[in-house]
């Protein structure tokens, strides 16, 4: 087992440095003039040509292009993104908070996305075909295809509005988590319970199964045997979900001002802020990456026979 974790971690930092020069790639194709934005969040009245090469000096954009991305480069693994453009600071000042408060909305959701998913998949594939597995699957496709913030407004209008039960906005107490998550959850859970569903059916279906009943095993220790190997699925498909909720809460932040990298990276979009938009991008596919190979160490913990195929 630490062979295979240690040849599957060499795989992460080739990835991660192809990450980071797409990263780097992308921000030097856009059309805007960092150095402009710059001088626009300054508030200069007159933008001349010299000003213009004075900034780029400053902002190192003189360089040539490899000696900008390795000097980003070694920056960024010292936590150093650099300046924002639009107010100065520290880009990991604004960034490690903002992460922080996603973060945390995000590992409460994951908990309950995989545990509803886990729990409603196991009862609808233990009664495949009656009226409550297709009673909870037409709700689930119901829910799913509603868009979060239409859900989220309901979920707003009912319980904030009309109850007057929890906040609406920001993150003071425990209430402030209930109406995310709660968006969160019902639409992820709505999608990700049918692969729990369909493994276990499948996993139901295989000659061990039959073969362990006619052996005289009980029949728990058989249900357990089927959820453990039907779960292998399942363990890629929750930890991918951890990196797809960060980059996911864009909208579910905005609706219920959570100050978090979804709040921020629009801000930052919006005002043309490349050093935070740059770490933001860096961040996400670093996390994919990481959380990826996370997930296969589980997998190969659970399954010892991936362990021969690396």
């Amino acid at each position: 087992m630490g062979r295979y974790i240690f040849r599957r971690s060499m795989l992460v930092f080739p990835m991660l440095l192809i990450i980071s020069f797409i990263t780097f790639v992308l921000n030097a194709l856009s059309p805007m003039d960092p150095a402009e934005v710059v001088l626009h969040a300054q508030g200069v009245p007159r933008i001349t040509e010299e000003l213009l090469e004075e900034t780029r000096t400053a902002l190192g954009m003189d360089q040539p292009f490899l000696i900008r991305y390795f000097d980003w480069l070694f920056s960024c693994l010292q936590l150093d993104f650099g300046d924002s453009y639009v107010t100065g600071k520290s880009v990991w000042s604004m960034l490690a908070p903002a992460f922080w408060n996603t973060l945390q909305l995000t590992m409460i959701s994951v908990v309950a996305v995989v545990a509803v998913s886990i729990g409603v998949g196991i009862l609808c594939a233990l009664t495949e075909g009656r009226t409550i597995d297709r009673t909870i699957r037409g709700a689930a496709f119901f829910l799913t295809s509603m868009p979060s913030y239409l859900l989220a407004a309901l979920l707003v209008w009912y319980f904030s509005v009309k109850l007057d039960w929890l906040p609406t906005n920001g993150m003071d107490s425990v209430q402030s988590y209930l109406l995310p998550v709660s968006v969160i959850t019902i639409s992820y859970a709505g999608i990700y319970f049918r692969i729990v569903r369909s493994s276990m059916l499948t996993n139901m279906n295989e000659d061990y199964v039959l073969f362990g009943r006619a052996c005289g095993l009980p029949e728990s220790r058989i249900r357990i045997r089927i959820l453990r190997n039907s779960l292998q699925v399942a363990v890629s498909v929750f930890c991918m979900a951890i990196p797809i909720m960060l980059g996911s809460t864009v909208v579910i932040e905005n609706i219920f001002a959570w100050p978090g990298l979804g709040m921020l990276s629009v801000k930052s979009i919006l005002s043309r802020d490349f050093p935070i938009i740059q770490a933001y991008v860096l961040l996400l596919a670093a996390s994919f990456v990481v959380v990826n190979t996370f997930s296969d160490i589980i997998n190969a913990f659970i399954n010892p026979k991936i362990r021969e195929h690396v």
